[in-house]
């Protein structure tokens, strides 16, 4: 189950370029401010280099508008702060990085994973240093102390709840696992990671705004639900979409428990798949040819390919109905309908 980057129609556009020109130039800001006296190309070479070669690349930028959604739907009507979505994506692209390195990946947002460009090492401390980078934009928003804290308390708590996913993702094999386990290391491992993250987006923007509670708690619930049903439509089409096609196998090569294999789990007869993990097995010990990794992946779509993608939008449509019925009808809802229905097409 790979950190989610959802799949994306568009082309790259202008509120790409701004979304990236915003991140290089805070980092650049950021390190104006250290006074450490070594030279710029120190610091160049040990991090920034590394940092803004990854941040330059395109990324969806959907956690960064839920981040604005949900600060609108809680009352934000002036400018919202810079540095309040780069919160969250930071935390993200951190996420990407290391994943690379621990799934031995090899490319990433259309160019070379970063350990293939600087060593894992060099990648592995810029990864962590984004996690940690976010914590200090926090500190430079203009919120009360209260607020202040409860954003560093809930980012804080993400983390944590991200690693314990992916604890998960890397230690236990769809292979090696009962059928009956499936379904819930699935349902784990995707509340820690993609929920947490999803979570935490909506609950930013909504506490920044200055939610009551009956709000932040509404947003903060969609946004659990809204992973889920995103973590589910990566799973599912990255095994169905040709522009997919290298995530689903790759996570068919790792024996990645993901929600095709929790949905199999839950429907097969216990022979089938049983079957069904043998095939996986031969797979992932590189026993067997691309040809029976793209069977293994069609079977699994004949088996929940149909009920697989029903499950995929009645999720994501309850958790906007659920949300519509808290906070009533608006503009910004409205928008958000328009975009998850644009991300389930990216798939088909």
């Amino acid at each position: 189950m790979k950190a989610i980057e959802p799949a994306d129609d568009r082309e790259r556009g202008a509120d790409d370029d701004e979304a990236s020109a915003r991140l290089l130039a805070l980092l650049d800001e950021s390190f104006a401010e250290i006074d450490s006296g070594l030279p710029p190309h120190l610091w160049e070479r040990a991090l920034l280099g590394p940092a803004r070669e990854f941040l330059r690349r395109p990324g969806k930028q959907f956690r960064a508008r839920l981040v604005e959604v949900c600060w609108r739907l809680a009352g934000g009507d002036s400018a919202m702060p810079i540095e309040l979505p780069l919160v969250v994506e930071l935390l993200h692209a951190g996420s990407l990085i290391v994943d690379d390195i621990e799934d031995g990946s090899s490319t990433r947002r259309g160019g070379p994973a970063l350990h293939h460009l600087y060593g894992t090492s060099i990648a592995l401390n810029t990864g962590n240093w984004m996690y940690f980078w976010p914590l200090t934009l926090i500190d430079r928003l203009d919120q009360s102390s209260e607020r202040s804290a409860e954003m560093h308390r809930r980012t804080r708590q993400t983390l944590v709840l991200c690693h314990q996913g992916q604890a998960l993702d890397l230690a236990l094999k769809v292979t090696e696992l009962e059928q009956s386990e499936v379904p819930h290391v699935v349902r784990a491992t995707t509340r820690s990671k993609t929920s947490a993250l999803m979570s935490l987006a909506a609950a930013l923007g909504a506490i920044a705004a200055g939610a009551e509670s009956r709000v932040l708690d509404a947003v903060t619930r969609f946004g659990t639900e809204l992973g889920v049903g995103l973590q589910m439509l990566d799973d599912l089409g990255s095994l169905a979409s040709d522009s997919r096609r290298h995530k689903g196998r790759e996570d068919l090569r790792l024996a990645r428990p993901t929600w095709p294999w929790a949905w199999a789990a839950q429907s097969a007869s216990a022979q089938v798949f049983a079957e069904l993990q043998q095939r996986a097995v031969l797979v992932s010990r590189g026993d067997s040819d691309r040809a029976a990794l793209d069977e293994l992946a069609r079977a699994l779509c004949e088996l929940v390919g149909d009920t697989g993608w029903a499950r995929v939008h009645t999720r994501l449509s309850l958790a906007l109905a659920v949300l519509g019925d808290a906070l009533g009808p608006s503009p910004e809802l409205s928008a958000l309908e328009d975009e998850i229905a644009r991300l389930e097409r990216s798939y088909v």
